[in-house]
């Protein structure tokens, strides 16, 4: 706890800056879009910088449509970034800079053992069992070529982290670290430390996949002089079998949940609680409340499960928030096969609003609305009641709706009519029917709100033709 505090301490005079730094090698993972909120939330709580830095030197898979997708989804989720994009392809000649810089010093050097001996030397530790590794016997050589290595000093690495604490590593066990392919081609763990370096990165919070490179870093760091930033490393996401989120357990990628029909300020409402708890036990956040509300010290250690119900109650939370018109126009691209009429989608998305998941549901919800019902003439029947009461009900029903203007066909004027034979004759033996006739459905909305949806001379239709089945 006095270490959390002194470091809360440290945050109020630091000049807090983090990054997310996804590859553009396929759509942006719905953990990297939970990271970049963590990230975003920590920057902006302590009024510091969030910045976006796109890793692209695989040049074999980066492609510009998953960079394209990358920056529309942070921007649909509201998680903007500071500052200028970083393209880490473009820092090329620093990165070589760097890469001298250490073999100059004697910190770095070229291991020239080939592929096929690397080889053979991992198949010998798997086989015996033994760590992965490689201690090369070429560090104290001077001939150029090869990959370049870290020259490995063999000490604790000791860092603490702010979500796990204090963690220990033993550098002997990591061997001497592949810095770089050659001068202009850097790996991962060399090319993330300039970065975060040059970028004045005060923290970094990552995914605990990533915790394995947190003393490779650290080695590298202290190579070349830099200062070390904070690290935090949020539990990863799983699915209901507590396995790693995939394809397997549904969507994955942000842009599938948009799609779906999410609601951005939902998607992101969900992930913050993916991992990270509040101090009560609200579960609705904007954007604003969760930058006030966010710690790391509530950030949990154990697997995040991911629960697609609880991201369909918020979503719906939020939907129940819209207004019709608003709603309508979120639910037109769905409807889009039936070209309806810009009245008919505002009173589909007020007759569905309280039932809606997500924005894709709608065509299943609404396909009775643009196709005839087809059904057992069972359905019609309410409990014991007999055929022939049923029939009489709904031709009640009918006369009384024929006698209406169409102009003023809506919930007020039929319920108005129709209610009081309800509640004579029995609501279910009245209404009942009457919802099954218009639906052909056994769940649907009332029978009221259905009909103002459908006009006067369908919802008859309807009916006539129910009657005709009895």
């Amino acid at each position: 706890m006095t270490s959390t505090l002194s470091h809360v301490t440290c945050l109020m005079s630091l000049m807090i800056r983090t990054r997310i730094a996804p590859s553009p090698t396929g759509y942006v993972h719905i953990g990297t879009a939970r990271t970049a909120l963590f990230n975003y939330l920590f920057a902006k709580k302590y009024h510091g910088e969030f910045l976006l830095r796109i890793e692209n030197t695989d040049i074999e898979r980066s492609k510009k449509e998953y960079e394209l997708d990358i920056l529309e989804n942070l921007k649909w989720l509201d998680i903007n970034w500071d500052g200028e994009i970083v393209y880490q392809r473009e820092r090329s000649p620093i990165h070589r800079n760097y890469l001298e810089k250490l073999l100059d010093e004697g910190m770095a050097f070229y291991c020239h053992h080939s592929v096929e001996e690397l080889a053979n030397e991992q198949k010998e530790q798997q086989f015996n069992k033994a760590i992965l590794k490689h201690n090369c016997d070429h560090k104290n050589k001077t001939v150029d070529g090869g990959v370049i290595r870290l020259k490995n000093t063999n000490k604790k690495v000791i860092f603490n982290d702010l979500i796990r604490g204090e963690i220990s590593f033993d550098s002997e066990l990591l061997g001497d670290i592949v810095l770089a392919k050659n001068l202009d081609a850097p790996l991962y763990n060399f090319a993330v430390v300039a970065d975060d370096h040059d970028m004045e990165i005060s923290h970094v919070i990552r995914g605990e996949d990533h915790l394995s490179n947190t003393p490779k870093q650290i080695l590298i760091q202290e190579a070349l002089g830099f200062e070390r930033p904070g690290y935090a490393h949020v539990p990863l996401i799983l699915g209901k079998d507590r396995s790693k989120l995939s394809k397997r357990h549904g969507g994955t990628s942000v842009t599938e949940y948009k799609n779906a029909g999410y609601l951005p300020q939902a998607l992101v409402n969900f992930m913050a609680l993916l991992g990270w708890h509040p101090a009560d036990k609200r579960e609705i956040f904007g954007l604003e409340d969760l930058t006030k509300e966010f710690d790391l010290a509530r950030v949990q250690k154990a697997g995040a499960v991911f629960d697609a119900i609880k991201l369909d109650s918020i979503n719906n939370y939020y939907i129940k928030r819209l207004v019709p018109a608003e709603l309508a126009q979120y639910l037109k691209p769905y409807l889009r096969t039936h070209n309806p009429t810009e009245e008919q989608v505002i009173k589909i998305a007020h007759l569905f609003q309280d039932r809606l998941n997500k924005f894709s549901e709608i065509p299943e919800l609404a396909a009775f609305i643009f196709n005839q019902p087809t059904y057992d003439p069972k359905r019609l029947l309410w409990k014991n009641t007999p055929p022939d009461k049923i029939k009489n009900n709904l031709e009640t029903a009918l006369m009384i709706l024929e006698k209406l203007n169409g102009d003023s066909f809506d919930i007020d004027s039929t319920a108005t009519e129709i209610m009081p034979l309800a509640n004579r004759s029995g609501r279910g033996e009245m209404l009942w029917p009457l919802r099954v006739a218009l639906t052909g459905l056994e769940r649907s909305p009332g029978p009221f709100e259905i009909m103002e949806v459908l006009g006067r001379d369908e919802s008859i239709n309807r009916i006539t033709k129910a009657i005709s089945k009895l």
